[in-house]
């Protein structure tokens, strides 16, 4: 009879006991569900079931959860004994030095984590950008750059934002920018689409060099970028970015959204891939006698842009410091297009870079565009469709998740679900290789993929589309009216500091 007490006692509980928090995967001891497992199956049996029936359903429920216990303390002291390694003596193996053989499946957890981080940047992109076409800052970051990280709970990452970047909305791409209603406001014609961060002391001595890391925004219309793409390749060289091939060729509204300016804004007088080589110039001479690394992430199309500036560093040779050491430059993209031909993949593949492509399989971005002349269509006829301008082909190499495998997230015909950067993250933390049991690694919090999706399992409870901004940014003022509270300026985009450099790269002619 002790047996049936103990289970009857539990009962309440059963449907706390199967929150995110107390659920399988994350690989706590499973003797309070098995329990209440049994609990709810007295509670539903006939009356002429035998004691010794029940005692024996509780023995096999114990011995089931103790063989799944045994098999999380053995993964748990595995993964224990990896992280003994430092991330200082092998960090250019994670970052692509080996092209990540043996490192993918099963899933390296450093390299994992290095994932994660990268990927929690990324959508730190999301988190800062004011999307809301009600306030006068629609198309900014909500945040001083000084205050980034700290206003986004993310302090403890180690990095420090250097510059904002900005781009133009005079391009093909529409529905990557986001416009406010308010008939003045703090730039008509510019958006923020990311920033440049560099690893404080402390940190740079944990990662084993200084990191220079560039993080794009990608679009926050969920889908509807896709339908702007033109489709259509045209050379690097001719948007003025140096190359020895005119066969060359990238998506023509990714290079107009990296290379386009506006002459009239001061957010947009230097297109952003000015921007970005010049910072990426004073930083590398700043930090010229240390070990450095260039590390550029994105999601959706931020991640198209990771790549074209990837390329155009190494292209510039802004990776190379002055006394001819390599400063190593890699991609680490999340749920990104094609970029641009086949010519393009092996540029960029001959000139060091290294990039790792993180998708769902289910995610729909990936595949375009390109979708009929790929990497995936036949060497001689891709041979013959080299020269079209709707061939494409992926660079680096794609580690694949499966949304299907997590035990946290539904079933849904929702594109923007699988396309969700929060999803892919959270995919991540649980993907321990090929064939593997979905076990979430670190306990990053499921809730998270809520924050901008409907994706979680309804028995969460966690709420749809979550994160909002408090009232929507709305203060009461002294007169108890309502009204939007002002920012500070966005008054540190150095224009002069800009041009210095232009002039340095010879690039400072087009102005």
């Amino acid at each position: 009879m002790a047996a049936i007490s103990l289970s009857c006692t539990v009962l309440p509980f059963t449907k706390l006991n199967l929150s995110a928090y107390k659920s399988h995967p994350f690989g706590t001891s499973k003797l309070t569900v098995s329990t209440s497992t049994v609990a709810a199956k007295v509670l539903h049996s006939k009356t002429t079931d035998s004691l010794p029936s029940i005692i024996t359903e509780l023995e096999k429920e114990r011995a089931h959860s103790k063989e799944e216990d045994d098999q999380n303390e053995r993964e748990t002291n595995t993964t224990t004994h990896e992280n003994e390694r430092r991330l200082s003596d092998i960090w250019r193996e994670l970052h692509g030095q080996d092209d990540w053989v043996g490192l993918l499946d099963p899933m390296d957890p450093l390299l994992r984590s290095e994932l994660i981080r990268y990927g929690e940047m990324a959508q730190a992109c999301y988190d800062a950008f004011d999307f809301d076409p009600f306030s006068k800052y629609c198309g900014s970051c909500r945040f001083t750059r000084h205050a980034f990280f700290e206003s986004l709970g993310m302090a403890q990452n180690g990095y420090h934002v250097s510059r904002y970047l900005f781009a133009t909305s005079n391009i093909n791409l529409p529905n990557f920018f986001k416009k406010s209603r308010w008939p003045k406001v703090w730039s008509k014609n510019a958006n923020w689409i990311g920033y440049v961060a560099v690893s404080d002391d402390d940190t740079s001595a944990r990662l084993g060099r200084r990191d220079i890391s560039i993080a794009w925004r990608g679009t926050v219309t969920r889908l509807e970028w896709i339908v702007d793409l033109m489709d259509f390749l045209k050379p690097v060289s001719a948007n003025r970015i140096p190359c020895p091939d005119q066969t060359v060729k990238v998506e023509s509204g990714f290079l107009d959204l990296y290379t386009d300016k506006d002459a009239t804004c001061r957010f947009c007088q230097f297109s952003a891939r000015e921007q970005i080589l010049t910072e990426i110039k004073r930083l590398v001479e700043k930090y010229s006698d240390e070990e450095l690394s260039i590390t550029i992430t994105g999601h959706s199309l931020g991640s198209a842009l990771a790549i074209l500036s990837a390329y155009d560093i190494t292209e510039t040779g802004l990776n190379v410091m002055s006394d001819g050491r390599v400063v190593p430059v890699s991609v680490l993209s999340y749920s990104g297009p094609r970029v641009g031909n086949v010519r393009f993949k092996e540029r960029l593949e001959s000139l060091g870079v290294k990039v790792l492509r993180v998708v769902n399989v289910h995610d729909v971005v990936p595949k375009s565009p390109g979708l009929f002349f790929n990497e995936h269509v036949a060497p001689r006829l891709m041979k013959l469709a080299e020269g079209l301008p709707w061939s494409y082909s992926h660079v680096g190499v794609q580690l694949e998740l499966d949304h299907k495998n997590s035990p946290f997230l539904k079933p849904t015909n929702d594109p923007g679900c699988a396309h969700n950067l929060e999803a892919h993250l959270h995919l991540l933390d649980g993907y321990h290789g090929k064939g593997h049991r979905f076990v979430l690694a670190s306990g990053r919090d499921p809730a998270l993929v809520n924050k901008a999706s409907d994706f979680l399992k309804d028995h969460y409870l966690v709420p749809p589309y979550w994160r909002q901004d408090h009232n929507k940014g709305m203060v009461r003022c002294k007169d108890g009216r309502w009204i939007q509270a002002e920012r500070p300026k966005l008054d540190d985009h150095h224009p002069e500091d800009i041009h210095h450099h232009l002039k340095q790269l010879g690039l400072a002619s087009d102005h």
